[in-house]
């Protein structure tokens, strides 16, 4: 897995919304110390890495092979949106499969609460969980 230069060092509450400490949550994932063992696990620590900025590295590598050709970790680490708070609606996992369906809540235009609502995918490759794509739901 792709480290960053140096590890995020933070003992506030993790940005995914659980109640640990980022350290012992999520950025145990995005410092490259330990694997999600879950899709909600690897989902929490792509949404707090995108509300970082700057993991790109740990975005693709938590990509699938398949559906992250053409993305650079460069691109992945360049963000404007700010980043509210994350909702879990719905989680399953059978055997190689998993799903999450979510709403990440962003500030939008003219400092509105917008939301991203989306149905994801995973997939269990070599001992990891890959991010492969999900559906966005419009309301």
């Amino acid at each position: 897995m792709a480290k960053p230069t140096e590890p995020l060092a933070n003992p506030n509450p993790c940005l995914c919304g659980r109640p640990k400490a980022f350290n012992e949550c999520c950025g145990r994932f995005i410092n490259g110390l330990q694997y999600p063992k879950t899709p909600e696990q690897l989902m929490r620590s792509r949404y707090s890495a995108y509300a970082l900025g700057g993991c790109g590295d740990y975005l693709l590598a938590t990509w699938h092979p398949m559906t992250s050709q053409g993305l650079t970790a460069q691109e992945l680490s360049r963000s404007n949106t700010r980043w509210s708070h994350l909702e879990v609606l719905e989680k399953s996992q059978q055997g190689d499969n998993g799903f999450v369906e979510f709403k990440a809540y962003f500030i939008g235009e003219n400092d509105q609460l917008a939301c991203l609502h989306e149905k994801s995918v995973f997939k269990w490759i070599k001992g990891r969980w890959h991010y492969v794509g999900g559906e966005v739901v419009e309301w």
